[in-house]
Formats: structure tokens, C-alpha cells, sequence
């Protein structure tokens, strides 16, 4: 008599919970590592290093699979399998099971993958989905996928920097996206070895922006301190010789003699100088001579300076009296309507046509921040395209707090302000002269179509068209 051949035993299935964890991680991967692109089958059971018959046995829901199985499917996605997330199919506890099956299948089988791992947690947990994004305000982080490279910028900035005693200029309105390339660029740096600093100048006191000597011996401490430095001011600053001339022997004597790796100094918002132009002017050309110095000596060519600036605060200066001409010069501009569609299939959206990027670029145009709080409420399901568009029009709606910042710059200029409100309410091309023009491209209300003049967006037609009426 022939002995039976044993059955391999599959008793387990997925319970809700292990469901829940499972999807959750998947599009989590799918997100982070696929730019939110579905994975096929195929891929997935790569992944896990199951059969896509096992896989496909698993998501049924209806058949057991062992539990080793099951475990090696978790730890696919660093999950650790725990007794809620599956239950023992054995024959008493099969009703349970099938009960389970009609509450989480809602569609036929073989669409059972698509509906269960993404579209049913899109779909149906929206709350899940919208905590997974944080809010967008302030740079893009290093480990996040939805940060959009904008060729050529980031290799021009990368190939900079490696040369010796370089300037880069990174210069954009505000909300475009100059401090997510900053914190690539210094990443980037200090995988070369280098080291580096980074000076916010609105952390400078006032009293320090009226007192040449003041500031520049901050600016020494603040640098000595970053690079873990004592700063040891009192023995190396010289008052006879001057602050300027002090502070170029401290940073070339004493800094960058103690360091044999280049320095990468990043000065942000610059743009705050610009209200004490005194001030401005000797430091500004106090930079360009440490610059000029770099082309003979070894020493001051360790220095790299990136400078960071928006020019809103052009509005209030002189065009021609701007320091600004060394070093690579950076513009950060708007995202393309193929950039707007990559952000959004990295946000999970699953625009199926160019309608809905076509529709949100001519409303808010490329602006990087405006597009991403509109791809974070769109994820959210908050609301629909259309109610975003008709709430903004009406009371600034989720742009509020940007569109009323831009407001309040145009308030401090009243000249400028009837300017706008004249080119909004004028159909036909707009004379404005080239320093209003200079100004408003400053601030990003405007662009250019050829010889025309018009508002960058038609939020900002919508918005200040409006607001400005009394005044035109």
C-alpha cells in the first residue's frame, strides 16, 4: 500500500487589519520609490520573493496561505507580522472568514489588487493619505520624493561649486524653491568632503546692521561656530586695523588655515541688507575682494560662498545700484506642465490626461509653492479642482496667506499698486516703464508674451483685480 503524500497546509488569510498594514506599505513603497506609479504584480511578487500565483492566492482573501509565506510578504515592506494581522483558516472558521471576504472585496477578483491596494485606500482613506504628506511649507526635505529637479539648474550649481574659491548666486521670489536646491547643494558638498556654513541673515540683529564693526564680527563668530571653531575673537580681532581688514585676517589666518577641506558658505536672505544700504554697500564689496583674493591665494580659494536672495526687496531699491555681479548667476523659475503632471503622480494622483495640469497651470501658472498646496488639498480630497478654483477667486481660499503676503507688498508701494491694478483691468498691451516692470517681475505678478505685459497667473488676475479695484 502506497503511502499518501502529504498536503503542504495553508491556513492562513489576511485579516482587515493585516489588509489595512499591508496596503499601506505598499503604496507607501509605490510613492517613495516608484513616483507613485503602480507596481504589477510581477513586480510585487519580485519584491516579496513569492510566485504571482501565491500572490494573487494571498489578495484573494478566500484561499490560505501559509504563514511563513505570510511573514516573508510583511517583510517585504519592514513590517513585522503580528496574530491580528491574519486569521487561522481551518473549517470551523470558515463562515468567519468568508464574513470577512464580503466586507473588504469590492469588486470581482481579478480586479482585486487594484481596488483593495490603492484605489480603495485613495479612495476610502483619504485621512490616512493626507497625514502621510505633511503640509508643504518650507523646503522639500532630502529623503522626500517629491522634490522636482529643474534641468539644468542643479547640475550648473554642482559642477560650481567644486571650483576653487567660486560664487553662486541663487536668486528667485520667494516660495520658488531656493532653499530645497540649497539643501541639496550643501548635501552634495559635503559628500566631496567639504565643509560648511549656513548664515540666515534675518537672525542679525538690528542694532548689528547700523555698526560695520558689529556685524562683521558676528559674521566671524557665526562661521568659526559652524565649523566648530572657537571663535577666540577677543585675541585675533585687531581694532587698529580696522574691521574690514580684521575680519579678512580672521577668516584667512586663523579659519581657513585651521581647515584643509574647502568651506561652503551659504548667506541667506541677503535681501535683508538691502534696507541699510550703507551697510550693504561695504559689505557686499567686502565679499568681492575675499572673491578677487581667491584667484592668487590658496587660502581664501577654500572659501565657496553661495548667496541666496529674493528680489522682492528690489521693489524698494534702485535697479542699478544692485551689487550683485559675480560669480554664477542662478534664477529659479516656474515648473513646466510636464513637471506639474510628475508631481502629481508622485502625490498618488491619477490624472489620466494633461485636463487637470492644464486646468491648475492656467489658474496658479508654474509657481512651485501655489502648485504643491494645490496637489496636497487635491490628495486630500478635500475638495475638487473646480471648488479649489471658484473658493480661491472668491476670499483667496487655500492660497490666502500667500496672496494677502503679496498684498501687503503692493500696499507699501502705491504707485506700484495702480500700476497692476491698471495692466489687470487693460485688455489690450500695457506700457509700464522698465523699473515698475523690473519691480513687478521682482515680486512674480507678472510675465511675459511676447511684447505683452500680463499677470502671472489668473488667481493673481482674479485676486488683486479685485482687491485693487478701488484704486485704479
Amino acid at each position: 500500500m502506497k503511502p499518501q503524500k502529504s498536503t503542504r497546509s495553508r491556513g492562513v488569510v489576511l485579516s482587515s487589519v493585516g489588509l489595512k498594514r499591508l496596503q499601506a506599505a505598499i503604496l507607501a513603497m509605490e510613492v517613495a520609490e516608484n513616483y507613485g506609479q503602480r507596481l504589477t504584480l510581477e513586480k510585487l511578487g519580485e519584491r516579496m520573493n513569492i510566485s504571482t500565483k501565491t500572490l494573487s492566492r494571498l489578495l484573494s482573501l478566500d484561499t490560505g496561505v501559509d504563514q511563513k509565506t505570510l511573514k516573508l510578504c510583511f517583510s517585504a515592506f519592514n513590517l513585522e507580522l503580528n496574530p491580528q494581522d491574519y486569521t487561522i483558516l481551518n473549517e470551523a472558521d470558515k463562515v468567519q472568514a468568508s464574513q470577512l471576504i464580503s466586507l473588504n472585496l469590492h469588486k470581482q477578483k481579478t480586479d482585486l489588487y487594484q481596488s483593495l491596494v490603492l484605489d480603495s485606500f485613495v479612495n476610502e482613506q483619504a485621512d490616512q493619505f493626507e497625514s502621510f504628506w505633511p503640509y508643504p511649507d518650507g523646503p522639500v526635505p532630502l529623503d522626500s520624493p517629491l522634490y522636482i529637479e529643474r534641468p539644468p539648474l542643479e547640475e550648473l550649481v554642482y559642477r560650481e561649486i567644486i571650483q576653487p574659491g567660486c560664487v553662486i548666486r541663487i536668486k528667485a521670489p520667494r516660495q520658488m524653491g531656493k532653499s530645497s536646491l540649497v539643501l541639496r547643494l550643501l548635501a552634495f558638498a559635503q559628500k566631496q568632503g567639504y565643509r560648511t556654513a549656513n548664515w540666515n541673515c534675518y537672525q542679525i540683529d538690528s542694532e548689528s546692521l547700523t555698526n560695520l564693526n558689529k556685524l562683521l564680527r558676528g559674521f566671524c563668530w557665526h562661521i568659526a561656530r559652524e565649523l566648530g571653531i572657537d571663535p577666540n575673537l577677543n585675541e585675533m580681532w585687531d581694532e587698529e586695523i580696522g574691521c574690514k581688514l580684521s575680519s579678512s585676517f580672521y577668516l584667512q589666518s586663523y579659519l581657513l588655515k585651521q581647515i584643509t577641506s574647502p568651506v561652503v558658505l551659504v548667506l541667506n536672505e541677503v535681501d535683508r541688507f538691502f534696507e541699510y544700504p550703507h551697510i550693504a554697500q561695504e559689505f557686499f564689496a567686502l565679499l568681492r575682494s575675499w572673491c578677487e583674493e581667491a584667484q592668487q591665494n590658496p587660502n581664501w580659494q577654500k572659501l565657496k560662498l553661495v548667496v541666496v536672495y529674493s528680489t522682492e526687496e528690489y521693489a524698494t531699491l534702485n535697479i542699478n545700484r544692485s551689487p550683485f555681479n559675480i560669480g554664477l548667476p542662478i534664477r529659479l523659475g516656474e515648473f513646466t506642465q510636464q513637471q506639474i503632471e510628475d508631481l502629481a503622480r508622485r502625490h498618488g494622483l491619477n490624472w489620466n490626461s494633461s485636463k487637470e495640469s492644464s486646468q491648475l497651470m492656467s489658474f496658479v501658472g508654474g509657481h512651485p509653492a501655489l502648485i504643491r498646496i494645490s496637489l496636497y488639498f487635491l490628495c486630500s480630497q478635500e475638495m475638487t479642482l473646480q471648488e479649489m478654483m471658484e473658493e480661491a477667486i472668491a476670499n483667496g481660499g487655500i492660497y490666502r496667506y500667500h496672496l494677502w503676503r503679496l498684498w501687503l507688498q503692493l500696499q507699501e508701494k502705491p504707485t506700484l499698486a495702480k500700476t497692476y491694478g491698471q495692466l489687470i483691468k487693460s485688455q489690450r498691451s500695457t506700457y509700464v516703464n522698465p523699473i515698475e516692470t523690473y519691480k513687478l517681475d521682482s515680486l512674480g505678478l507678472i510675465r511675459f508674451e511676447g511684447d505683452r505685459i500680463i499677470p502671472s497667473c489668473e488667481l493673481y488676475r482674479a485676486y488683486f483685480g479685485k482687491q485693487l479695484s478701488t484704486i485704479v
